[in-house]
């Protein structure tokens, strides 16, 4: 997805809430504010917003010398929902359709996203996404999909977010299914260690996709991600992110699942800013 000015605006969000955060000296949070600016000034014809974000982020691990800054918010987010877990599989198990309740707890999970805000409301969003219509619901093609699929790629988005797509994934029951994470870390997104501490391995096959923007961007990923990419049958893209870096791709047969953050995406995708989207591209 081609970067918008308004993408500018939202990082520099992220960046002041990162400095307070991480309580970065007068110097690193001038020496940051600084290479967000060179960032846009040089790339923003080049990059695209998942890779502005890379960069950014790359950059802020240079200035802070931390490898995974969000690392004690993404365990935390984690233990949260793990918390949660045996009432939400008691939630899925009990409903009239265990499928479409699944499906609707993974987006409410797409809520924990530290790119776009550092406060949520997980049991609001939980029951608002329980009683909302979609504004796109491809949910009974997805169902359809899924069934048909020799072999389904999901890929993952955020940490607390990986908790729900696993009681998805276990409501799938898919036989041959392959969870992708990112290459290392980036913002909350979840790495394959990560994913290892909330049990996904133990259910499905985790691989890394070998980049670390906070999207997928085949491109630059990994031969290994690229050949499991090519050869599903279906993509199920977690999360604005992972949209960010596919929505354009028209070649592959992509689920994006998402909660829409920004009036960016909502105007790509004609939906309002908050809404729930399952879409078929």
């Amino acid at each position: 997805m081609a970067f918008d000015y308004r993408c500018f605006y939202c990082f520099c969000r992220a960046c002041d809430r990162l400095i307070s955060q991480m309580q970065l000296t007068e110097q690193q949070a001038n020496t940051l504010t600084a290479e967000l600016i060179e960032i846009y000034a040089s790339e923003k014809d080049r990059f695209s917003t998942p890779q502005f974000a890379r960069e950014l982020h790359a950059r802020i691990k240079q200035i802070t010398g931390q490898l995974d800054p969000y690392s004690e918010i993404k365990a935390q987010s984690n233990r949260q929902v793990l918390a949660m877990y045996a009432d939400l599989k008691q939630k899925v198990s009990e409903a009239t359709d265990p499928f479409e309740m699944a499906l609707r707890l993974a987006i409410a999970g797409n809520i924990i996203d530290y790119a776009v805000h550092d406060e949520y409301n997980l049991p609001e969003t939980i029951a608002h996404v329980v009683q909302s219509d979609f504004a796109i619901n491809h949910a009974a093609r997805l169902k359809a999909e899924i069934a048909k699929a020799n072999k389904v790629l999901y890929l993952g988005d955020n940490n607390g977010e990986v908790v729900f797509d696993k009681l998805f994934i276990e409501t799938i029951n898919h036989p041959n299914l392959i969870y992708a994470v990112r290459g290392d870390a980036v913002i909350n997104d979840v790495t394959i260690t990560d994913a290892q501490s909330v049990g996904m391995d133990e259910l499905v096959n985790v691989i890394s996709n070998g980049y670390d923007a906070p999207s997928t961007l085949p491109d630059l990923c990994s031969p290994q991600f690229k050949a499991h990419f090519e050869s599903a049958d279906l993509i199920i893209s977690k999360g604005q992110g992972n949209l960010e870096g596919l929505l354009d791709d028209k070649s592959h047969n992509i689920a994006f699942l998402l909660m829409v953050k920004c009036p960016v995406i909502a105007e790509k995708l004609q939906v309002a800013k908050g809404d729930f989207v399952v879409k078929m591209n």
